[in-house]
């Protein structure tokens, strides 16, 4: 029980550049991870993001997958998820979500609540996930703190409590005052390292010498009015996902990010029970259960391995300890199961619930949503594939390569990276993703991590959506009514691909007995 409460379990999430990765960056300097804190976008300094590890990641500034890190502050142990912002790879996102207790949203002071961050907060909602909100980019001119606030309330739809609050902004921004433990820290601001703190309290006569009195007479006339307006701050709340804590801070010079950390881990919920489709699955329960949830392979280039990432549910996870994989019903040992700091990685003897562990996968043995037990008949849900929008041909462009091109392609496709279907008229293999930006990945990562070459030929599609039906034979009349427009996935499931709105609704009106998904869950 005392592993399980120490453990906080989250995930950093926002629209593109509002400072996910930085942030990240800081938490693990805080918590003694890293001694100098690299930069996403900078020519001075060399080191890039911990977190930002792939090659395309580091040439474009932007993270497209999701990073596991984690390290213990005060006696907690803390996992944190950095996940890509831009909505071409909103799935892995939303995957992430799906093994997280609580979430951190990070918003820049100057654009305000943006789209991706609405989408995010509505998959938040849909589990009941509480977040805590995190106003970066201070140090620049940005709206007025009040105005922020009452844009969050409007667009995100949850009540908020600001616990910390900004003297000044931009060029006269001097720190942040820390309402959750009613002082004041100064830093002096530093991109790299962490700077020593000086305390002064709010009636103190000191705090006009440090700020300046114009300064001091603002915060505390502004401090009056949150008390006036917002309730009092209540825990029970926040880990019912009813209201949302606010901090204030740059996360490049490092304000505000110890006293966003320091109230996270004490008021952040613990992990919570999991529902599996037979049963809830409690933590605290004595065998362990987990579920997969992200696969990444290539993490070390000079092996061409896989990793699969399990989120613990239940129980202890114990190397060398024989587990059940649900869905093939083989029982699997890991000898040598791992804990990251993004791409270096430790082997570890143990895992509780909350934690994340990378088990080798070197067959292809694991897909997304597989359970592991200890023998019991579960199975995780919530890990949904939604129905692409984009779709093209992928051809092999050198015939030499067969080989490397159709493995990279399968563990690609495992990954969750993008969908691939078969057409069943012509044998072709069309990949289906939610974002352009995907395709460049898939090529990218072909020719540089399997040594293959693709090319995209244009496909003229609208809607993939997968189809059941009660009666085999409704079933069968469809397939051959539509024959050029059936495909497979990699389940082996039956797709429709309808070249336009208009033959999708047509089919839907003549063929009741068929139900059309668009999500792979159902």
């Amino acid at each position: 029980m005392n592993e399980i409460e120490r453990r906080r379990t989250f995930a950093i999430i926002s629209h593109p550049d509002a400072g996910k990765t930085t942030l990240t960056e800081k938490f693990l300097l805080f918590g003694g991870q890293i001694q100098v804190a690299g930069a996403v976008k900078s020519n001075k300094i060399k080191k890039t993001a911990t977190s930002d590890w792939m090659d395309i990641e580091k040439q474009r500034g932007i993270s497209v997958s999701t990073s596991v890190m984690e390290f213990d502050y005060k006696g907690y142990k803390v996992n944190i998820l950095d996940t890509p912002g831009h909505q071409d790879f909103a799935e892995d996102t939303y995957r992430t979500l799906t093994a997280v207790d609580s979430a951190i949203i990070v918003v820049d002071s100057a654009k305000g609540v943006e789209t991706q961050t609405r989408k995010l907060m509505e998959v938040c909602r849909m589990r009941n996930t509480p977040v805590i909100i995190f106003i970066n980019k201070m140090d620049r001119e940005g709206r007025d703190p009040f105005e922020l606030l009452d844009e969050l309330e409007e667009e995100l739809q949850i009540s908020v409590r600001p616990l910390s609050w900004p003297i000044g902004q931009g060029q006269r921004f001097k720190g942040v005052y820390n309402i959750f433990e009613q002082n004041l820290n100064l830093f002096t601001p530093n991109k790299q390292r962490v700077t020593e703190t000086v305390e002064v309290k709010l009636d103190d006569e000191e705090l006009a010498t440090r700020v300046g009195e114009d300064f001091a007479k603002q915060l505390r006339s502004d401090l009056e009015l949150v008390d006036g307006v917002y309730p009092e701050f209540n825990v029970d709340t926040y880990r019912a996902a009813e209201v949302a804590p606010v901090f204030f801070g740059s996360a490049l010079n490092n304000f505000g990010v110890q006293e966003l950390l320091n109230c996270f881990v004490r008021i952040a919920p613990s992990p919570k029970p999991t529902m599996a489709e037979e049963r809830m699955v409690e933590p605290a329960e004595k065998k362990f259960s987990g579920f997969i949830f992200k696969i990444t392979a290539n993490i070390d280039p000079n092996h061409r391995s896989c990793i699969a990432f399990c989120k613990v549910c239940s129980g202890r996870f114990e190397r060398n300890q024989p587990y059940l994989h649900v869905r093939n019903g083989k029982t699997l040992r890991f000898s040598s199961p791992t804990q990251f700091m993004a791409q270096r990685k430790s082997t570890v003897d143990e895992a509780y619930p909350g934690d994340i562990v990378g088990l080798p996968d070197t067959g292809g043995v694991f897909k997304i949503g597989d359970t592991l037990t200890e023998g019991e008949d579960l199975h995780f849900r919530g890990l949904p594939s939604f129905s692409p929008e984009l779709f093209k041909y992928i051809e092999n462009d050198d015939p030499m390569k067969a080989k490397q091109f159709q493995k990279g392609l399968e563990q690609l496709m495992n990954e969750g990276v993008a969908q691939l279907f078969v057409n069943q008229f012509n044998n072709r293999r069309i990949v289906g993703t939610v974002g352009q930006l995907q395709f460049e990945v898939i090529q990218y990562r072909l020719e540089h991590e399997y040594n293959a070459k693709c090319r995209w030929e244009p496909v003229h599609l609208h809607k993939a959506c997968w189809i059941e039906a009660e009666a085999p034979e409704a079933l069968e009349s469809f397939k051959k009514r539509k024959y050029q427009y059936m495909a497979k996935d990699i389940e082996g499931r039956d797709v429709f691909l309808a070249d336009s709105g208009y033959v999708l609704s047509m089919a839907q009106q003549d063929f009741k007995e068929i139900k059309f998904h668009f999500t792979s869950e159902f």
